[in-house]
Parts: structure tokens; C-alpha cells; sequence
């Protein structure tokens, strides 16, 4: 007699299931160093702008921007866990209207995956004696408890991410540096956190760290060089 397969057993771990909460935490830890960055450098390029300002500026972008981050992601990722309800309790109603419509369509997805007619009706007879609601939510919406939208789990990996992140430029504060030399600092160590977060984002989502860390850092730097010019012209125009 068969024994089932032991898919455990395979040794070829994916790792869609980190999908959700990767997006989150890495767009919330180049958010953190970025944003926070930028807006104490924008600050620091100003002719009148004092290192008290720099700091409090640093830490009201640093928390409003957490705060705004874990909103964002709740409201977004709400959103479509909204959506993806609405289409589970369509397909509900639907197979308790119309069981026999939903097999024959269950049945032309498998065929046009390939299947040929007989073994189609088999799989999909088969299948629909078990939880037949999840597996038309897999076959028909692509809905599966991997892809399933997290948002308490979306909020608190950005929120926490970006906290993490907007602490890093604060390293650039540390010692007797001012004026442009405290700027470089601000900047030096931001870039290397970017690399940092680049390297550990490309290490989580399982592929190459070359070009996801070499797009964080420019993208950053970019944001960076446009927020000083933005504070040099402001300093000059109020100054």
C-alpha cells in the first residue's frame, strides 16, 4: 500500500510565505533611513540650523513617519483583506446555488492547465469532496493561507522596520562634528545602513544582493541629494 509523500521531507524550502511581511518591513526600513535622513540633512543644510533643530527634527519625522507607516500599511493591507473576503463569500454563495456550475468550472481550469477531460473531472470530483470553498478559493481567486493579507502583521513589521532604519542617522549626530562635516557624517552612515538593509532584504527574499543593495543605496542617496539642495535653497531664502 502507498504510503502519502512527505512533502517535509523534501528539502527545498520556498519562502512565499514571507511575502507579506517582507514588503512591509523592507519598505519600512528604507523608508526609515531615507525619510529620517533626508529631513535632518534638509534641516542641516540650512544656514541657521542649529544641531538642536537637527534632532528634533530627526525625531518628529522619526515618529510621525512610524506612525504613518503602520496606518498605511493597516488601512492598505485591510483593504485587501476586504477584498479578498468579499470574493471567498461570493464563491460560497455560489456553490451553494450552483454546485454543479462550479464543478464543471473548476473542471475547465484544470483542463486548461493541460489536463485532458477525463482526469480533470476526476481531480476536480475528487478534490471537491474535501474543503471544496478552499480549493475554489485557490483554483479560481488564487487565495491561499501564504498569499492571505496580514494587516496587523503588514503594520507592525513597516512601523517597526522604519523605527529601526530612522535610528541610523541619528549615528551621525554622535560627536563633536558640525556644520558640513555633520552632514557627511549624517549621510556616510545612512548609506551604509541602506547597504545594510539592501543585503538582509536580498538574504530574506532568497536571491542576489548585488542589485537589490546597489538600488537601495541610490535610490536613497538620490532622496538625500535633493532634500539638502531643497534645505540649501530654503536656508538661503529665510536666512
Amino acid at each position: 500500500m502507498a504510503t502519502p509523500y512527505d512533502v517535509s521531507a523534501h528539502g527545498e524550502p520556498h519562502l512565499g510565505h514571507r511575502s507579506g511581511w517582507l514588503r512591509a518591513a523592507v519598505l519600512g526600513a528604507n523608508d526609515g533611513l531615507v525619510s529620517t535622513s533626508s529631513l535632518m540633512v534638509g534641516v542641516a543644510t540650512a544656514s541657521n540650523a542649529q544641531g538642536g533643530a537637527v534632532l528634533t527634527a530627526g525625531l518628529a519625522g522619526l515618529a510621525a513617519g512610524a506612525m504613518a507607516m503602520a496606518a498605511g500599511e493597516w488601512v492598505s493591507v485591510s483593504s485587501q483583506a476586504d477584498v479578498e473576503a468579499a470574493d471567498l463569500e461570493k464563491e460560497r454563495v455560489e456553490l451553494e446555488r450552483n454546485p454543479e456550475g462550479e464543478l464543471q468550472e473548476l473542471i475547465g481550469i484544470y483542463e486548461l492547465r493541460g489536463l485532458p477531460r477525463p482526469l480533470a473531472e476526476q481531480v476536480a470530483v475528487e478534490l471537491s469532496k474535501g474543503d471544496v470553498l478552499a480549493v475554489h478559493a485557490r483554483e479560481e481567486l488564487g487565495q491561499t493561507e501564504i498569499t492571505a493579507a496580514r494587516p496587523m502583521q503588514a503594520a507592525m513589521a513597516s512601523a517597526s522596520s522604519f523605527t529601526l532604519g530612522g535610528l541610523v542617522p541619528f549615528l551621525g549626530m554622535i560627536g563633536p562634528a558640525t556644520g558640513s562635516a555633520r552632514i557627511i557624517l549624517i549621510v556616510l552612515v545612512t548609506m551604509v545602513g541602506l547597504a545594510v538593509a539592501g543585503v538582509f532584504g536580498a538574504r530574506a527574499a532568497g536571491t542576489g544582493p548585488a542589485r537589490p543593495t546597489m538600488r537601495v543605496v541610490l535610490g536613497g542617496s538620490a532622496a538625500m541629494a535633493v532634500t539638502a539642495l531643497v534645505g540649501h535653497f530654503a536656508g538661503g531664502m529665510v536666512g
